[in-house]
């Protein structure tokens, strides 16, 4: 008996499994039964020639209810296209009966490698992969801008004064090393991609010469999306960063871009008797480390934008420094590469001495702070004032000095007009400062900084760490700068006029505009 049910059982079975096979050879040869797309063209934003691009991907869909088989895909230019394409998991131009099941998927996977022309500004070239079934052709489209690029490899050196044009961008490896005693000019316009782990060491001189219309823009080579709402332009630790040595002095950044990095700007121990670097007009962004690491240097900012750290925004120990209209904005909500969480550390530190492991002991080198010097200036982040520290949230000063005691030759600080948010104070070196306070979207009387966008969110849902520090309505920072100090910088870097400002002059890098004035 049990004999006669194994045989009956697997009877069934083998009729089962060839009736299934049977199913599985029948394709409809109908030309009403077409193929679905998930898109009907595929878009590369901006490759750089010689430099393969990130795979794009779409799936091909069998809606219907019989089985298709494809009888031919191919690339439309085949071998002489640009772009290559795989497809369930097979390379090559063109390819043959290719099945898919009725209410089944193909995926298909696209890159594509732009050769370099004559043209310096983005091209656009096209190609298309064509499915013909059934005696029915359809197309996905393909395309790509194209850009040159000047390839800089193996750790370029410029060893005399140079000046690098703006015609095409650079594309950086490796390093760029500016030797002692040689000054780098940088034209108005000029973009550098920098490479996972690229950096700029200084020795000698740079000097970016960017304008309002066309800045100089220093950020990672990743051109393409981490995510739907995210673009690796708005993730740190693209690259390494810029580093000056002891020996780099009268630097320049004007109308300058930096973002991305792992730190911005790094300056070695060096001496406050000469101008290390002059910042104006500039936006460094977006940094997992610090944006400004300085020791015992002369630094001068004006008219820029520091913001979101995975550490300091500034770090200052020793020498001389002065920031005026400067907006130090710190909203950083971690680092999706690093895995590093919210920061905890200050926007802003002011110290007397530094410490470093040697003999793997720690040892203090100290540095008098000659000056530190904040006129209308924005000192704001996520961090709480409202802590038992006397100085809290977005300030901290690193001393045994007493700071209070006007003892100006060892750590000589002042805030003139600045919106701060730490603890309110009587220290006189705080000269008519606003002390801020959290944002409270259920009491708008509150003082606080607004801005345009520093939640980094996209629809109040998703993170797309965009930000925007210019000022909001109800903002605190508006109106409340000392004009004295502003009729010297009479126009922010977007071009707006403090003075003739009917809101102005206002606290921070941006005078406050109206947003429905902005857009008319």
């Amino acid at each position: 008996m049990k004999k006669y049910n194994f045989i009956l059982w697997s009877t069934v079975l083998i009729t089962v499994m060839i009736a299934g096979c049977n199913d599985m050879d029948n394709y409809s040869v109908s030309p009403n039964h077409h193929l679905a797309f998930s898109t009907d063209t595929v878009s590369f934003d901006t490759v750089f020639t010689t430099i393969g691009s990130t795979t794009g991907y779409f799936m091909i869909y069998n809606k219907n209810d019989e089985n298709l088989k494809i009888n031919k895909i191919l690339l439309a230019d085949g071998v002489n296209s640009h772009f290559r394409i795989n497809v369930d998991g097979r390379k090559g131009d063109s390819f043959n009966d290719i099945p898919i099941w009725k209410k089944d998927s193909l995926y298909v996977a696209v890159e594509v490698t732009v050769n370099p022309n004559d043209e310096n500004t983005p091209f656009v070239i096209y190609d298309s992969i064509a499915f013909i079934t059934n005696g029915i052709t359809q197309f996905v489209i393909l395309e790509a801008y194209g850009q040159n690029v000047h390839i800089l490899r193996g750790g370029m050196v410029f060893e005399k004064d140079t000046t690098l044009t703006s015609e095409k961008p650079y594309l950086v490896y490796d390093s760029i090393t500016i030797s002692e005693g040689a000054t780098l000019n940088i034209d108005k316009g000029a973009s550098f991609y920098m490479h996972h782990k690229a950096k700029w060491l200084i020795n000698g001189t740079i000097k970016t010469n960017g304008t309002q219309d066309e800045p100089v823009l220093f950020r990672g080579d990743r051109l393409n999306n981490y995510s739907t709402y995210i673009s690796y332009d708005n993730i740190p630790t693209q690259w390494d960063g810029l580093f000056f040595g002891a020996s780099s002095f009268e630097n320049k950044l004007d109308y300058t871009l930096i973002r991305n990095g792992i730190s911005g700007l790094t300056f070695e121990e060096s001496t406050p008797d000469k101008r290390k670097i002059t910042i104006s007009n500039s936006q460094i962004k977006n940094m997992d480390g610090n944006i400004l690491y300085a020791v015992n240097c002369d630094i001068e900012a004006s008219d820029t934008e520091f913001s979101n750290a995975g550490n300091h925004l500034i770090m200052l120990a020793g020498g001389k420094y002065r920031f005026t209209h400067c907006t130090m904005a710190n909203y950083m909500h971690g680092n999706l590469i690093s895995n590093s969480a919210a920061r905890f550390t200050e926007c802003l530190t002011l110290a007397d001495h530094i410490t470093y492991i040697e003999d793997k002991k720690e040892k203090t080198r100290e540095y008098p702070l000659q000056q530190a010097y904040f006129d209308n200036c924005i000192i704001d982040g996520s961090l709480s004032a409202d802590t038992t520290n006397e100085y809290s949230g977005e300030i901290n000063f690193l001393t045994d000095n007493n700071y209070q005691s006007g003892d100006d030759l060892r750590f000589n600080y002042r805030f003139n007009h600045c919106a701060i948010k730490t603890k309110t104070t009587t220290n006189t070196r705080f000269h008519e400062v606003l002390f801020v306070k959290e944002q409270k979207i259920d009491n708008p009387d509150i003082q606080c900084m607004r801005y345009l966008k520093s939640d980094g969110k996209y629809d109040d849902v998703y993170y797309d760490y965009v930000y925007d520090f210019r000022l909001a309505e109800n903002s605190a920072g508006i109106g409340n700068a000392d004009r004295t100090v502003s009729e010297k910088y009479p126009v922010d870097r977007y071009g707006v006029n403090r003075l003739t400002s009917e809101y102005g002059p206002s606290i921070g890098a941006y005078e406050y505009v109206p947003q429905e004035e902005e857009s008319n």
